[in-house]
């Protein structure tokens, strides 16, 4: 299957530099772009893509409005992989709060493109667990009590301390020699509690409420 892709940045050559990368690939197509924002809601309801690769700052309507728009008001949103200059820059904190899988940086290795695409097609997230510790260590607000209202088990909140640290499923099973089916269970468990999109927001969420620090 092919996954399908919406581009939004108001940089052209960046629009031209990504559909390149992508439509080389056999299964990702490039089915629309857009310079701002504004033009992501209609643009998703005609051509329904996998995945939104946003800029997080345009003029007019920026990727953390388009992103908390889109994810608000779409029964069965794309995904959004955030695409920025710096990865140590509040927007793109606020757009991953807002509901990203991940972000990208834009001077990434077209291999590093494709695999970041694929990744949050998949249904993962595109986790970084440096940069953020670095995000919420700068960004983030303090004391939340997402954790304590969630009422994790104990064996929930070890997974996801673990998920934290940017382990896959098969990797927190193998640490905690336990099945993978058992970690996906515990998986959708803490992000329901948490009421979480992804592993993205519930990773956060786990730092703004200091069940883990970003000094460690």
């Amino acid at each position: 299957m092919t996954t399908g892709v919406l581009i939004v940045d108001d940089d052209e050559l960046i629009r031209i530099g990504l559909r390149a990368i992508l439509d080389a690939q056999p299964d990702l197509s490039v089915l629309a772009e857009a310079a701002d924002g504004a033009e992501v809601p209609p643009l998703v309801a005609r051509h329904r893509p996998d995945v939104v690769l946003m800029d997080v700052r345009m003029p007019g309507i920026d990727g953390i409005q388009a992103t908390r728009h889109l994810l608000a008001t779409s029964a069965d949103p794309p995904r959004v992989l955030v695409v920025t200059t710096f990865a140590n820059d509040e927007y793109v904190y606020e757009a991953l709060r807002a509901g990203a899988s991940g972000f990208l940086l834009k001077r990434a290795r077209p291999s590093e493109v494709v695999e970041a695409v694929r990744v949050v097609a998949a249904g993962e997230s595109l986790l970084f667990p440096a940069a953020i510790r670095q995000l919420v260590g700068a960004y983030g607000p303090a004391g939340g009590d997402r954790l304590r209202a969630a009422r994790l088990t104990e064996r929930e909140a070890e997974v996801l301390r673990l998920m934290t640290t940017g382990r896959s499923n098969p990797e927190i099973a193998a640490h905690l020699v336990v099945g993978v089916e058992t970690v996906k269970t515990h998986v959708g468990n803490v992000l329901a509690k948490l009421g979480a999109r992804d592993r993205t927001q519930a990773v956060i969420a786990a730092y703004e409420s200091g069940f883990v620090t970003p000094s460690g």
